[in-house]
């Protein structure tokens, strides 16, 4: 089993950099197999189109930001709790290869836009952005609580040739924390 996950995981890493590299339309089920070095049954056999891979890719996603989710609900609300919420979504954002998903998200936008997992992603993300206000905090609270959210996934349009992923992970997180914890 675990042979068939290491198989299934070096599929969409591969898949991933060819997304990202030259497009999800342009990029075919062939150029992905022979990146990885097998025949196109063999990649057959764990997916059967691209949009399995990319659906595989986000349910990977939705299933770590539903543990989130679910460990938030369990939790008594306030403002530890955005700003526990705040700092496990940005490991959770910038662990694996969440940041190339996200990356092949913004790169292929049209391609995506009606893609059923996509639908299903907006939801949880309106769940995440739902947990750290309340319907009772004035818009305003819940603006800069919904800012706080895209602060993390903003930093990675800064073109800084001299600042680390660290560092530009470090800068959104903190963005972030003084978003939620404003009045």
């Amino acid at each position: 089993m675990r042979e068939h996950s290491d198989t299934r995981t070096r599929i969409q890493t591969v898949a991933l950099e060819l997304f990202i590299e030259q497009g999800y339309e342009a990029t075919s089920l062939r150029e992905i197999a022979e990146r990885l070095g097998v025949t196109k049954a063999a990649l057959y056999y764990h997916f059967k189109t691209k949009e399995d891979i990319v659906a595989s890719l986000v349910e990977d996603r939705l299933d770590a930001l539903r543990s989130l989710l679910d460990w938030a609900e369990s939790q008594p609300p306030g403002p530890q709790l955005r700003e526990q919420l705040i700092r496990r979504y940005s490991e959770e954002l910038h662990r694996g290869r969440n940041q190339d998903t996200q990356r092949f998200f913004e790169r292929n936008q049209t391609a995506m836009r009606d893609h059923p997992k996509s639908t299903e992603f907006k939801g949880v993300m309106l769940r995440l952005v739902n947990m750290l206000s309340s319907p009772d905090d004035p818009l305003p609270k819940r603006l800069k609580c919904s800012l706080a959210i895209f602060a993390m996934h903003a930093v990675g349009f800064l073109d800084e040739p001299n600042v680390t992923d660290e560092q530009r992970q470090e800068a959104a997180l903190k963005v972030a924390l003084e978003l939620v914890s404003a009045g």
